[in-house]
């Protein structure tokens, strides 16, 4: 009964979305149409094969560089570079949700309903995120997804539906925006 949703496949025409009984239970009709808008930002944005993309580059990276180099020298350098790289993934996976949530609103029209479905499928963490006083770690976490908090309050600051020619760009510079007010 744990409310989700998820998008996979290559592109919109040859892609799933999947989302749980939870979901259907806990929110309302319009609710679910907006986290639908949200998924299928992901396959517009082609988000999976672009992930899968990222992660299979870096293991071809891994077997044909740094594993001969690991051959002649000790095991720490593949732990700090798989923990850095996959850093990198997961921050870069940030992005993708981020522009996902402002093509919601956008295609949707309804960013305040986002907000709402987001604060109850996330409630637990909302309040967890909203009373700590260190924001940082909530954006370097290896979490795909931005801080709740931050995807809330960005969806209800749209007093308007956004007219954004390039969604990513937007939400590279709300992700930052947002990194750089989590240090006070």
């Amino acid at each position: 009964m744990v409310p989700n949703a998820a998008a996979t496949g290559p592109s919109p025409r040859r892609g799933l979305v999947l989302i749980t009984t939870g979901l259907l239970v806990q929110l309302e009709d319009d609710e679910i149409l907006s986290v639908l808008g949200h998924e299928m930002g992901h396959l517009q944005g082609r988000d999976p094969i672009l992930l899968f993309s990222l992660i299979m580059a870096q293991y071809i990276f891994y077997l044909i560089v740094i594993l001969p180099i690991l051959i002649s020298i000790n095991g720490l350098f593949t732990l700090i570079y798989l923990v850095a790289v996959f850093a990198v993934i997961f921050f870069i996976a940030k992005f993708f949700e981020t522009r996902a949530d402002l093509v919601s609103a956008m295609k949707i029209g309804q960013p305040k309903v986002l907000a709402e479905s987001l604060r109850k499928i996330g409630y637990t963490r909302l309040q967890l995120e909203r009373t700590s006083s260190i924001k940082l770690p909530q954006w370097i976490s290896f979490d795909t997804h931005p801080p709740i908090y931050f995807r809330v309050d960005r969806l209800e600051k749209m007093n308007t539906i956004p007219d954004v020619k390039h969604p990513i760009i937007q939400s590279i510079k709300d992700m930052f925006e947002g990194i750089r007010r989590s240090f006070g």
